[in-house]
């Protein structure tokens, strides 16, 4: 489990496909803290630990699976990446509920600056309707972000990004058409697993 606050932000240093599954190498700063088995956010991904390199760089075995349902195929060398390690259960939950298990692609339609704030809207797929309201939570690139604007028509959502959390990400990297990984709350899908039963009864 995570928590959606980003600890820190990688390079990729590596990102090599063989066939149906790769190989990512990050550097990351906290990488002498790691141990091998260790779980990890990559822009919202949960991946494993396979290797520790050196003092800097950590490698992860990503699946086909992966591969497929998020962007991390998209990432080519120098590419920003959120990372966070997994939560402590005696730490506060600043963010909400995250498993690293990413739903939809979504992609990116607008990223404006607005004053000192950010305006950013990513079209996601028919999939995630149910699960996203209006000042819900959802996981974009593994950030855990407040559904500032919602239109259910065009399947897009507004998030308003604080100075700090542009500095601490990899947005300075966002561009329009980039492709990003959405996670929906958790307690919507179970919630929604739940009531399905009974829908058109």
């Amino acid at each position: 489990m995570f928590t959606g606050l980003v600890e820190s932000v990688a390079t990729v240093e590596a990102l090599n496909i063989t066939g149906d599954q790769a190989t990512l190498i990050l550097n990351i700063e906290f990488a002498d803290e790691l141990s091998l088995g260790d779980s990890v956010a990559i822009n919202g991904c949960c991946l494993t630990v396979e290797e520790l390199l050196d003092s800097s760089q950590v490698a992860f075995h990503v699946l086909e699976q992966t591969l497929k349902i998020t962007s991390l195929g998209d990432l080519t060398v120098g590419s920003l990446v959120n990372v966070e390690r997994a939560m402590l259960m005696n730490a506060r939950l600043g963010g909400h509920i995250v498993q690293g298990h990413v739903d939809a692609i979504g992609k990116v339609v607008a990223f404006n600056q607005q004053g000192e704030d950010w305006q950013w809207s990513v079209e996601f797929s028919k999939d995630l309707t149910s699960f996203i309201i209006h000042k819900g939570s959802i996981t974009v690139d593994g950030m855990s972000l407040t559904v500032a604007e919602l239109d259910k028509s065009s399947r897009i959502i507004t998030i308003y990004i604080t100075p700090h959390t542009y500095k601490v990400t990899h947005l300075p990297q966002m561009k329009v058409g980039k492709q990003v990984n959405l996670e929906a709350d958790l307690i919507a899908k179970y919630v929604q697993s739940m009531v399905q039963p009974y829908q058109g009864n």
